[in-house]
Formats: C-alpha cells, structure tokens, sequence
C-alpha cells in the first residue's frame, strides 16, 4: 500500500488578475479552488496513473473539511485526522505579471494528535511505500519527519521524503529510500552553487555517504539526475514543451518515480516515468493525466 503524509495541507485558491493595482479593487479573470499539499499532489497524480493511495495528515474547520471533500471526489482515499483548534490554511496564487503567493499558516497540532498520527504509522508493513512531503505547521516538532522514521526504523517501509533543509537531512540517517531535493535545495543544503552535472552527482553522493539509497535531483527544464543504491546513475534533458504551471511538478515527479518502481520494480524505468509525469503537470494547467504522462513517453524519443 502507498501512504502520502501532508501535514500541512492547504485549501488553494488560484487565481488571474489582469494588472494588479495596489490599493485598489482589482477583480479576478479566472479562479480555482483546490486542494493543496505535496503529498495530496502525488495521491493525486497516483490516482490519474492508475495506483491507489491513502492520504495522511491533519485538517481542521470548513476548509480542512473542503480539503477531504475535494480529494474523495477525485477519487483518493483519505484517513485525516480532524484536529479541534484552528483552520487547516488557505494559500492566495495570484497570477498577473508577476505570480504571487501568500501562505497561511496552518493549524494548532498538539501531542494528542500527533499520537493518533503515530498509532496510524504503527500500522504500516513492510514493503508498504510512505511519502513525507512539505512544509509543517509551526506548531509541530521540528524534528517530526526524523521522529517519524525513527518510529519506523525496524520496519522495511520504503520511506520517500521529499522536504527542504534540516527536515530532509535529519532523516538521512535512518535510510529513506529515496529523498527528491531540486537543484536550487541542493544548493542550500551545501552551501554553495553547484556548476554542471558532474557537480551535482558529486553532491548526490555525499548525500548517500549521509545515509540517503536513492537520490533524485529535478532541475526544471534542466531534466534531472538519479543515482541509485546500487551505484548506477541515470540522467536525462527534460522533454520539450512549453510550461504553463510548475506547481506541482515536482510532486508529479515524485508520483511518477513511484508508478514506474511499482510497476516495473526497475529504477531506470522509474525515472523516465517521474520524468514524463512531472513534465506533463509542467506543461498543462493541472496535474498530470495518465494520457499525458503516456503521451510524452511515446513522443519524447531516444532516451537521453
């Protein structure tokens, strides 16, 4: 069974505006509302490929309760744990000439509930495939993801965190099966500006000596870099087209390295499948359909 965790999921709502005028009313050309989340992205990306999730995490009030609303009518499986203080938040996304976006900060999570949390993850099974991914509220545990693998630990769950900074490298050392920075987190990570693709492999492999299996570099209409734990290295340009949202991109990816690894229990494939899936989310306006996914694996040529 795959899990997605979002802990801090969001309401989202997406909007266009022609020419924005500070102190003004402006009015809207186009709107959307939906749900947000990294790990609701790869739930939801999972279902468009045919693989069936269950979504994990907290929400809270009317719009925690949009959230679950606007994912089961997608389709997915959610077991959100409801939380009695706070909102979950609401992200702004404007689009004008430049795009803009405010994020709330989410609600109040207390031990109680991060228990029930826990008593959820006790129930995964070896094999089972776990993908922690995003922000936290500011109320919860700096260290939550590190707590989490900890609890796991004695498990053969294949744990994927896909998180920036000291959530992505507390957890190294517990031995995620694949970890998914960008190139601009890979930076920040080390502190420095990685220059070319021999650069970058040389980093991702410190990040295995650091306890990572499987690292996945995106590098936007770069491509991207994978280096498995068997020490073999995949890289490819990303696919040509015109990008029209690049949020959620990288989750697709993520979803769709777990789509191929699952159905075809070989890295390569799984690489190409997160790179097609994350191109297709690129170039549409929503999250990356299966026929789009396919598409660009049928159209997308010689591998690189």
């Amino acid at each position: 069974m795959i899990y997605t965790v979002t802990l801090n999921p969001s309401l989202d709502y997406i909007f266009s505006v022609d020419s924005l005028t500070l102190g003004n009313v402006n009015r809207t050309n186009k709107e959307q509302i939906l749900p947000g989340g990294k790990g609701i992205n790869v739930s939801m990306v999972l279902k468009n490929l045919g693989f069936e999730s269950s979504i994990l995490g907290f929400i809270g009030g009317f719009t925690g309760s949009a959230i679950e609303q606007k994912v089961r009518d997608f389709g997915c499986h959610t077991n959100f744990i409801r939380i009695p203080k706070g909102l979950s938040r609401i992200n702004l996304k404007m689009k004008s000439k430049e795009e803009t976006e405010i994020n709330g900060q989410g609600p109040i999570i207390e031990q109680v509930d991060l228990d029930r949390l826990y008593i959820q993850l006790d129930d995964l099974q070896d094999h089972d495939i776990l993908v922690l991914a995003g922000s936290i509220p500011a109320t919860m545990p700096e260290d939550i993801y590190e707590l989490i693998l900890k609890r796991l630990c004695h498990k053969k769950t294949l744990v994927i965190v896909d998180a920036t900074g000291d959530l992505l490298l507390n957890v190294l050392k517990y031995h995620p099966f694949l970890i998914k920075p960008n190139i601009h987190e890979l930076n920040e990570i080390f502190h420095t500006e990685i220059q070319g693709e021999e650069e970058i492999i040389k980093y991702i492999k410190k990040l295995q000596e650091m306890g990572a299996r499987n690292v996945l570099v995106s590098m936007a209409g770069d491509g991207a870099i994978f280096v498995s734990d068997e020490g073999v290295t995949y890289q490819s340009k990303a696919p040509k087209g015109t990008v029209i949202n690049s949020v959620g991109a990288g989750d697709s990816m993520v979803a769709g390295f777990i789509a191929g690894y699952c159905k075809y229990h070989h890295y390569l494939e799984a690489f190409k499948m997160g790179i097609a899936a994350g191109s297709a989310s690129a170039f549409s306006e929503n999250l990356a359909t299966k026929e789009e996914v396919l598409e660009i694996l049928d159209t997308w040529g010689h591998w690189n």
